[in-house]
């Protein structure tokens, strides 16, 4: 299982971006929600999960987007399944350290 990760770097701050492999360049709308899994944000390397999930550990902050990177980072304890939102069925979540 695959997915793609970026990171994003400004200032002293990295924010990881990382969604399932099959949702790239995709864009859901339910009501007034909208999620655009778009390459400039989303599109970095192709990576196996379990890798991606090393790199998600070590992120103070994180987009993540889709059923499998979801279901890992709540498996690794990386966030409560309560904090991960649905837009049309695909599951999405954001992780902030202050």
């Amino acid at each position: 299982m695959k997915v793609y990760l970026k990171i994003h770097r400004r200032n002293d701050i990295e924010t990881v971006a990382c969604c399932d492999e099959d949702l790239l360049d995709q864009i859901y709308v339910e009501g007034n929600l909208r999620i655009e899994i778009n390459s400039k944000f989303f599109g970095g390397e192709l990576l196996h999960i379990d890798q991606a999930a090393e790199i998600l550990k070590e992120a103070s902050y994180f987009n993540i987007v889709g059923e499998n990177i979801t279901n890992k980072a709540i498996a690794l304890q990386l966030l409560p399944k309560e904090g991960v939102r649905k837009i049309n069925n695909i599951p999405m979540a954001i992780k902030m350290m202050f």
